[in-house]
């Protein structure tokens, strides 16, 4: 039974349709026709907002790792 899988497999990458350079290019034009671009107001917000989520993730996790680096000094007696 997995031999026969093996070979169906096998042949349906094989049977699959190869494109021409000039057409994946033609199918990218086209797809990137379709795309619906920001604009500059709407850019500015979202990179906003991504700064924004950055500096948070990182003030929360500085906030943990000292906050583990504290709890560790405390369980253990140590200083640095």
């Amino acid at each position: 039974m997995d031999k026969e899988k093996a070979k169906k497999i096998a042949q349906t990458k094989s049977n699959k349709h190869r494109v021409s350079v000039k057409e994946y290019l033609k199918g990218v034009k086209t797809e990137i026709k379709k795309v619906v671009w920001p604009t500059r107001k709407e850019l500015g917000s979202y990179t906003g907002v991504v700064l924004l989520s950055c500096v948070a993730l990182s003030l929360a996790i500085w906030a943990v790792d000292s906050a583990f680096l504290a709890s560790l000094k405390y369980v253990l007696n140590i200083s640095f």
